[in-house]
């Protein structure tokens, strides 16, 4: 660390000691990353300025709490927030389209239905992103084993952390 960074931390630290109550030494900083023994990114914790000065500032774990600092913390929260939302609403979107989705692959198969080869859920996925351009992982792909047989499959997918859809999918012979 260079000598004009450790004044540039000194001085926010005496900053954030003293816009702190009267009375207060003790300085407060933002959290930009989650640390186990002090929270969450995004609080203002207290910490002495030691910590903060010495471990927390050049880890890039926090960074002292200015009253612009704080707002700008408060603006970011708010704007993750609203991304998180968005995502949320555009799963569940992309989940009633899956939902109302038939999907057909053609795959060589005998004579009695058996195929030769599976089908994977890599290949369930590329035919979602073929036909609905939607982009999935494979492991989102609920299998309990890959298809074997032509026929008429209900699959399980997993669009986010808790939305789910089931794709009607038809194995066909080739």
């Amino acid at each position: 660390m260079g000598a004009a960074a450790a004044i540039e931390i000194a001085t926010e630290t005496a900053t954030a000691i003293a816009i702190a109550e009267p009375g207060r030494t003790v300085p407060q900083a933002i959290l930009l990353e989650d640390v186990e023994t002090l929270g969450q990114r995004g609080t203002v914790v207290d910490v002495s300025a030691g910590y903060l000065r010495n471990y927390l500032v050049p880890r890039k774990l926090a960074t002292p709490a200015t009253a612009g600092s704080i707002e700008a913390a408060k603006r970011r929260m708010e704007a993750a927030e609203r991304a998180e939302q968005e995502a949320t609403e555009r799963s569940r979107e992309n989940a009633a389209v899956l939902g109302r989705t038939v999907l057909t692959i053609a795959q060589q198969a005998g004579d009695d239905g058996r195929l030769f080869g599976s089908v994977t859920p890599q290949d369930i996925a590329d035919a979602i992103r073929d036909a609905r351009g939607i982009k999935l992982d494979r492991r989102k792909i609920h299998l309990e084993e890959p298809i074997r047989h032509t026929g008429t499959y209900m699959v399980v997918v997993e669009v986010a952390d808790d939305v789910m859809a089931t794709i009607k999918t038809m194995i066909v012979a080739a």
